[in-house]
């Protein structure tokens, strides 16, 4: 009970703190507009297989902008007093919590915008929606612990995408397999197991992040 409470307060304090600080969703939402609109006068037609890795590769740059301030934009002060009230563990669910939400919702206008101006090649709709659930919990676990080394390492923010690259490469590549399937009429017989591989990794993270966290809490 004691964690369930510690994890809503500080997930009611992102929600807060966001709301006050709207120019940095601001920002990441004119990425993603500019970024779709920039490809639809680019290409205005595209074959699915194309479609949907563009998509995913929009919502993995909106995802690095959108997290990677994380943990960066708390000062020391602010750690502190989170280390007298919340436990590590607290501390790391909530920003994971809230990075899932955040990236979900950047993904969904993504996909509404991507859909308006390029068309909608999705044959299963349910299948792709899913997909990018999936997705946007895998960037969050990912970037959510990177931002949290990369705040101990002088709150350096180009040691994201540094230390991102070996770990986001398979997950794109696994997304963009998964969302060919969403595209065509006979859905892969191994999707399942794509799944599944995607699904392991994501708990490899969230196990490694759990282990790790209180290490770089307790710095």
């Amino acid at each position: 009970m004691q964690l369930l409470r510690e994890i809503r307060w500080l997930l009611t304090k992102e929600i807060q703190l966001e709301w006050r600080q709207k120019y940095s969703f601001s920002g990441v939402l004119l990425y993603v507009f500019s970024t779709v609109m920039l490809i639809f006068m680019s290409f205005q037609s595209m074959e699915p297989l194309v479609w949907s890795t563009m998509f995913w590769i929009i919502v993995l740059f909106a995802s690095v902008n959108a997290v990677a301030k994380s943990f960066l934009q708390e000062n020391k002060a602010r750690y502190y007093y989170y280390y007298l009230l919340a436990s590590p563990l607290s501390v790391l669910i909530s920003k994971i919590i809230y990075n899932t939400i955040l990236l979900l919702l950047l993904a969904l206008i993504a996909l509404g915008v991507y859909i308006i101006l390029l068309g909608n090649p999705i044959v299963h709709f349910p299948l792709f929606m899913g997909i990018v659930v999936v997705g946007s919990i895998s960037f969050s676990f990912c970037f959510t612990i990177l931002s949290a080394i990369a705040a101990q390492v002088g709150n350096n923010a180009t040691i994201m995408p540094i230390l991102s690259f070996p770990v986001i490469i398979p997950i794109l590549s696994l997304l963009v397999i998964l969302s060919k399937s969403a595209l065509v009429e006979e859905v892969d017989i191994d999707l399942n197991i794509d799944f599944l591989i995607l699904l392991a990794i994501d708990g490899l993270l969230l196990v490694l992040s759990i282990i790790l966290f209180p290490y770089l809490w307790r710095d």
